[in-house]
């Protein structure tokens, strides 16, 4: 299996269905390594050559636990520190979202936060991953003063 092939199913298991294999989300989203290894049929060193690889920093491991980090549809508590935005952020997504996003705002769809990146460039390679084959917007995000 290809690391981007395993980051996917990763993202798939960890984010919507840790049911299918048989993982339930601890605090933090944390699930041990052993019975996912299994599942998948894969080493922990595939396991973490795919967390590395992964330009989007979708994962994080600490000792035999893997999370995903951010784009859940299944409810979790990531346990995440509160900190304090930058002065800008940006949001990517498909241009045919546009329209409604300026309409209605952001919103997080079936996920549980909106993903805004603190560079144009990490949003625009967000915005650019959305299945749609229209090229790719992006927007400034400035928070209220």
């Amino acid at each position: 299996m290809t690391d981007r092939a395993l980051s996917r199913r990763l993202s798939y298991l960890l984010r919507h269905a840790p049911h299918e294999a048989g993982l339930t989300l601890a605090p933090g989203g944390w699930v041990p390594l052993a019975p996912l290894l299994s599942h998948l049929n894969v080493t922990r060193a595939q396991i973490e050559a795919a967390v590395t690889h992964c330009d989007k920093q979708r994962f994080s491991l600490r000792g035999d636990h893997i999370r995903a980090n951010q784009g859940h549809s299944v409810p979790v508590d990531l346990q995440l520190a509160p900190a304090t935005p930058p002065a800008r952020l940006y949001h990517g997504t498909h241009l045919a979202a546009l329209e409604a996003i300026r309409r209605e705002g952001l919103r997080p769809m079936n996920r549980h936060h909106v993903h805004l990146s603190s560079d144009p460039d990490t949003a625009r390679r967000v915005g650019a991953g959305h299945p749609s084959s229209s090229p790719s917007a992006q927007g400034r995000c400035t928070p209220p003063a």
